[in-house]
């Protein structure tokens, strides 16, 4: 009674949408060059081939930039579409065997009127941009971006239909800004060692500008891009005149040599407290052949990326951390397809960690809580019929954790991971009509007596020749042999599935979507990637109205609705149902930014919240609930600007135990003063508490505690109090485009205050208990990353990096609510100390072959 339609629904809909789609494009043939999905004809530029080298300066003084054809009259994209630029862009291409060149002027009415804020590569700032955007295999779903700003900052990224705009991605390039009385120029140069693009003897290329004029916060597109049309490399114009350029043999090496010192007071007694280790590898590009790329990292150092931000876990799922290791961010579209590679899992916590076993005389005197990889390797590309192939693997070595006889002073290791083997293999074949299908497998194999996993997906997404509809799902099976770690128990888990499907108008002010899903019981991907909880059955609804032209007082308007439903699969029985609205503008005059978001849900029935299996039998009852938040954000190109949030759920009488009434609020203040165009300062606060909350009592029941010792067993609920406090302050001076220190401190504290128990029973009843044991605990974390970086030419960097890390953890007694106090004692707390420079130098065979 609860599901809202069945799959046999969705089946016979899929079949009616692509017995619709195949004819017609049978009998079409597809859109006739120059020709977009939306039906608008598509602008062409001419390229000119030149035979002396260009000078890169930023001030296109070669007479030969006066004779290549120029691309202008840009379209503004925001915060008005479809209007023309006033002040004039006019940009040029050249090219000769070895590279692309874009020469760019942007007329303006005055200097002043250039914004021109320093920030780090990659980052955007209160700065005018401009922009080239490269579609080397004209399949209108994957592309470049190269970017500079006034000052000469680069920023790159890649478009992808799974990466989405992917500014992780770094390539080796070059450009150069200058003024030029009202005007700005920008000339880059791109070597096609940086771009991957077929062996064709004439090349055909998606091709489109963009220049931002930030006093305005307008964008502007030479091939106009519409707002209210799905995707963005379809909506690119071509490039022509590009002719015999061979791909280049992309090969180049990256050596890296670093340097620690690391002052842990925290280490067991008998180690040394201040340790000291240098490292040494290397990152391999080769271009294997035009279309396909290797990527390679040889003995990896990832110590220097920024610290997680650690928080204390009071739900039933893990944790999920940002990605900041370059080699697992840059380049990883094609892994990303489906959601089934979380890369975290390649280095992460050994699967031992948590359970060394001690004797009663021993200690632990090291256990490794990372595992370290002795290589990873990529093979990514796309052939010119627009087939994706993309394989991945990476070996992480035997880890040990070491425990010590306090007699005897002997020492044993223990193994917490064994040599591990973690491989993607993916097939992405890209469609007309925006459109593609995709197969993926991921696998992990483990050496010695423990479980291998491996997960195969099939996805596709069917759009039709306007642009306007769309059909997309996915079938994933999960496969899990042998047995659990350390143990001859054979593990869960071993076969499972999933599947999705959907359809939905995507294009057009209006816009909806209709899906359904399933996951069953023992389906697992979490060796590879990550699923908070499966064992569902979800359908959703949404719908969404946006307005992208200026109208009132207000620049643009968006409207979102949703209504979801869930229930557990196996067995079948429901889960929750929520309904979801929101809204947000922005002023023309003072570009201010309001909205809000706002859901409702009735009796919800968690079942993982008990943390028993199988699923089914207990849940935790959530009275039906209503929540709000709303937010605001300032003019960002203000000197000091802001976002504010304010929020609160109330939460309905649970009228079965006399207790107070459930409630939530949380609030976030996000300032930011620029005070020059060189040094920023911005800081976050983050509040939240929850009143009456009921969960799990964390850390469970331990037969070691006599006042646990009468409910082992049983499922024991706390009604209780969690304040969370989070506050990051951040500080950026960049010295020149090349050149930038950053330094990010962070406190974080969440206070955990119980109020009374309760013994869960099944199908949600609760009975209080007489509990006596005091489970309040607060949790503190204290990060300190600085960094200075220097580009000293491209691809080459000196990195010093600084890192500060501290925790408590307080339980009963010592745990206090009171925020300074807590501040305190993080700051007094011994704190782990590291101190590493690292070096790396890009060697281009390319370059070194022509110096010699």
């Amino acid at each position: 009674m609860y599901q809202l339609f069945t799959p046999r629904f969705l089946l016979l809909l899929l079949g009616l949408w692509i017995s619709a789609y195949l004819p017609t494009a049978r009998a079409q043939g597809g859109a006739p060059p120059g020709v977009a999905a939306t039906g608008s004809a598509k602008r062409q530029l001419q390229a000119v081939r030149i035979t002396e080298g260009i000078k890169l300066d930023g001030v296109l003084d070669e007479a030969v930039w006066q004779q290549a054809p120029v691309a202008s009259d840009f379209v503004q994209q925001r915060p008005n579409p479809g209007v023309p630029e006033k002040q004039k862009t006019e940009v040029r291409i050249l090219y000769d065997d070895a590279n692309l060149y874009i020469g760019a002027v942007m007329h303006d009415v005055a200097q002043d009127s250039i914004m021109r804020e320093m920030t780090q590569r990659d980052h955007f700032g209160n700065t005018d941009i401009f922009s080239v955007f490269l579609d080397t295999y004209h399949d209108q779903l994957n592309g470049y971006n190269f970017t500079v700003t006034t000052s000469g900052v680069q920023l790159d990224a890649r478009y992808s239909p799974a990466g989405g705009e992917d500014f992780n991605w770094n390539a080796v390039w070059d450009a150069r800004t200058s003024m030029r009385g009202t005007d700005w120029v920008a000339e880059l140069r791109i070597p096609y060692s940086a771009i991957r693009f077929s062996n064709a003897q004439e090349q055909l290329w998606g091709l489109n500008f963009a220049r931002q004029r930030k006093r305005d916060n307008a964008q502007f597109f030479w091939n106009e891009v519409k707002p209210a049309v799905n995707g963005f490399v379809n909506q690119w114009g071509e490039l022509r005149g590009v002719r015999d350029i061979k791909p280049p043999l992309r090969l180049s090496l990256t050596p890296y040599v670093s340097a620690y010192v690391n002052h842990n007071p925290l280490n067991a007694e008998g180690t040394r407290r201040t340790t000291t280790n240098f490292n040494g590898g290397a990152d391999v590009k080769w271009g294997i052949n035009e279309s396909f790329t290797l990527d390679a990292t040889l003995v990896p150092d990832f110590g220097q990326v920024q610290s997680d931000n650690q928080v204390l876990n009071l739900s039933p799922f893990e944790v999920q951390f940002n990605e900041n290791r370059q080699f697992f961010t840059e380049g990883t579209e094609l892994f990303n397809k489906g959601n089934l590679f979380y890369s975290r899992r390649v280095g992460a916590t050994p699967i031992g960690f948590y359970g060394v076993q001690l004797g009663s005389k021993e200690k632990l005197v090291r256990n490794p809580a990372e595992t370290r990889l002795l290589n990873a390797t990529k093979v990514s590309g796309r052939t010119k019929q627009g087939l994706g192939v993309g394989f991945f693997n990476a070996l992480s070595n035997d880890v040990y954790a070491t425990v010590r006889n306090d007699e005897t002073s002997q020492e044993r290791r223990v193994l917490t991971q064994p040599f591990s083997n973690y491989n993607i293999m993916v097939l992405d074949q890209s469609l007309k009509n925006n459109s593609y299908v995709s197969l993926i497998n991921t696998n992990v194999t483990r050496w010695g007596s423990t479980y291998d996993a491996n997960v195969t997906g099939g996805l596709f997404r069917f759009a039709n020749k306007k642009n306007a509809y769309a059909v997309d799902g996915s079938l994933v099976y999960s496969r899990r042999r042998g047995t659990a770690f350390n143990s001859s128990r054979e593990i869960d888990d071993q076969d499972g599935y999933k599947y999705q499907l959907g359809v939905g108008k995507i294009s057009g002010n209006f816009t909806w979507g209709l899906n359904h899903g399933i996951e069953s019981a023992s389906y697992n991907p979490n060796d590879l990637g990550i699923l908070f909880g499966n064992n569902n059955i979800t359908q959703s609804f949404d719908v969404a109205y946006r307005k992208f032209k200026p109208f009132w007082k207000v620049n643009n308007m968006a409207f979102f609705g949703q209504v979801s439903h869930s229930l557990l699969y196996q067995p079948t029985r429901y889960q929750n149902m929520s309904f979801y609205t929101g809204f947000n503008t922005t002023f023309t005059k003072s570009f201010l930014q309001i909205g809000y978001d706002f859901d409702a849900s009735p009796v919800t029935h968690d079942f993982y919240e008990p943390r028993t299996f199988p699923l089914g039998e207990y849940f935790v009852r959530v009275p039906g609930n209503a929540g709000i938040v709303l937010f605001v954000n300032s003019d960002s190109r203000r000197k000091f600007a802001y976002g504010v949030n304010a929020g609160g759920r109330l939460y309905g009488l649970d009228e079965r135990l006399a207790r107070a009434r459930r409630l939530r609020y949380s609030a976030g203040f996000y300032p930011r003063y620029r005070v020059n165009d060189h040094l920023t300062f911005r800081y976050s606060l983050d509040w939240s508490l929850a009143d009456n909350q009921i969960g799990y009592v964390n850390g469970g029941l331990s037969a070691a505690e006599i006042l646990d010792q009468p409910l082992l067993g049983q499922i024991i609920l706390g009604r209780r109090d969690v304040a969370t406090v989070s506050n990051v302050v951040s500080v950026a001076y960049t010295f020149t485009n090349r050149m930038s220190f950053t330094l990010r401190t962070r406190h974080y504290t969440s206070n955990v205050r119980y109020a009374d128990f309760a013994r869960l029973g099944p199908n949600g009843q609760e009975t209080l208990v007489d509990y006596r044991r005091n489970r309040d605990n607060t949790y503190n974390a204290f990060n300190v990353d600085a960094v200075y970086s220097w580009w000293f030419a491209p691809g080459s960097q000196v990195s010093i990096v600084w890192k500060n890390a501290g925790s408590t953890f307080l339980l009963a007694e010592e745990a206090t609510p009171q925020y300074f106090n807590n501040f305190n004692n993080t700051i007094n707390t011994p704190h782990n100390n590291s101190l590493s420079v690292k070096v790396l130098y890009y060697l281009d065979y390319l370059t070194f072959r022509r110096s010699n």
